[in-house]
């Protein structure tokens, strides 16, 4: 992507989204900054993400349910975000059937 491009984060999708539809944005030595889109999408019953960076993430539309190893779970909605340490174990548990989610990812 150009520095100087327009681009909308609800823009160039795929026409179906049969997995999860995950882009990077931008990407440097230290940080990675993607666009996630879902809809009825949650990781696999066993799967976890353990990251070696921090992340931070926004939902800038719709629904979604992380679930950590612990336990624990926090409901997201429009404009809900929060920062996910390195090496905390979660997993995304549920997103919303009737309506698309879109995700800002930051891994720094």
């Amino acid at each position: 992507m150009k520095l100087d491009e327009v681009k909308n984060i609800f823009d160039e999708l795929p026409q179906t989204l049969g997995e999860e539809f995950f882009e990077t944005l931008v990407a440097e030595k230290n940080f990675k900054l993607e666009r996630i889109v879902s809809q009825g999408h949650n990781s696999p019953q066993d799967f976890w993400y353990d990251q070696e960076q921090n992340e931070f993430v926004l939902v800038v539309s719709g629904k979604a349910v992380l679930k950590f190893d612990d336990g624990k779970s926090i409901n997201l909605k429009t404009g809900d975000y929060l920062i996910i340490p390195s090496h905390r174990k979660h997993r995304v548990d549920w997103t919303d059937q009737d309506q698309k989610t879109f995700w800002i990812a930051l891994h720094y």
